[in-house]
């Protein structure tokens, strides 16, 4: 059997998004697809460009700038989507638009005074770990309005909302329940912050029940590109 096109893989990913949300009564307008590019050669991501895809996420700095180097030429938004460590958030402030795994205050406050002036605000986005893993990075639950308070006062960055990587599980009801109790963190803070309006959750194998639970992010790799190199 012949290798699916990327336009191809991208409407079996859309079908998918289109027919969760109808199943839940949601409009998949409201449901951002993010193609997950990490290990994906620059020729890849330009055919699903090609196909309609414009935001990427990558998860290694060094490998991502090569990609941005060489699409340059295309207005592609970036996504910072993996761990973060000191000496990367300057090349992170000035060559992304959204930061997904945002889990310490020092990287924030480096990010917010590293963001260029004559660039819009970086959005950022809290990662929870609300399984609370020991191989997993992510603020704890109960500290997420502490820490989403303390970025209210950051310049250069605005927060909005949360993203998480829970658990990994087969189990519809076991994917809902981890997403749905981020889904109710992410409810209280809307109360107090108006700009957080995104809940990042939900890949290849779970995406129906992120969406359930009211993503309005989904990170798609496999399903897009193909096992990862």
């Amino acid at each position: 059997m012949s290798e699916l096109k990327p336009a191809d893989k991208l409407a079996a990913v859309a079908d998918r998004i289109r027919l969760a949300a109808e199943n839940c009564q949601r409009d998949s307008c409201e449901i951002s697809l993010l193609a997950v590019s990490k290990t994906q050669g620059s020729d890849a991501i330009r055919k699903l460009f090609s196909a309609g895809v414009t935001r990427f996420g990558e998860n290694y700095l060094q490998e991502a700038q090569d990609k941005q180097a060489r699409l340059g030429d295309l207005p592609i938004e970036w996504h910072f989507i993996g761990p973060m460590q000191s000496n990367k958030t300057r090349a992170v402030a000035r060559n992304f638009s959204w930061v997904h795994s945002l889990d310490r205050l020092k990287i924030a406050r480096r990010l917010s005074a590293q963001r260029p002036d004559d660039l819009p605000a970086l959005n950022c986005l809290l990662q929870v770990n609300i399984d609370d893993e020991n191989s997993k990075s992510g603020v704890k639950p109960e500290d997420v309005p502490g820490f989403a308070a303390e970025l209210t006062n950051l310049a250069g960055i605005s927060f909005r909302g949360l993203m998480t990587i829970p658990a990994a599980s087969r189990d519809y009801a076991t994917q809902y329940d981890s997403y749905r109790r981020l889904a109710e963190i992410y409810a209280s803070l809307r109360t107090d912050h108006a700009s957080c309006d995104n809940l990042s959750m939900g890949m290849s194998g779970d995406l129906e029940a992120a969406i359930a639970a009211g993503a309005t992010i989904v990170r798609v790799g496999t399903d897009l590109f193909g096992a990862r190199n």
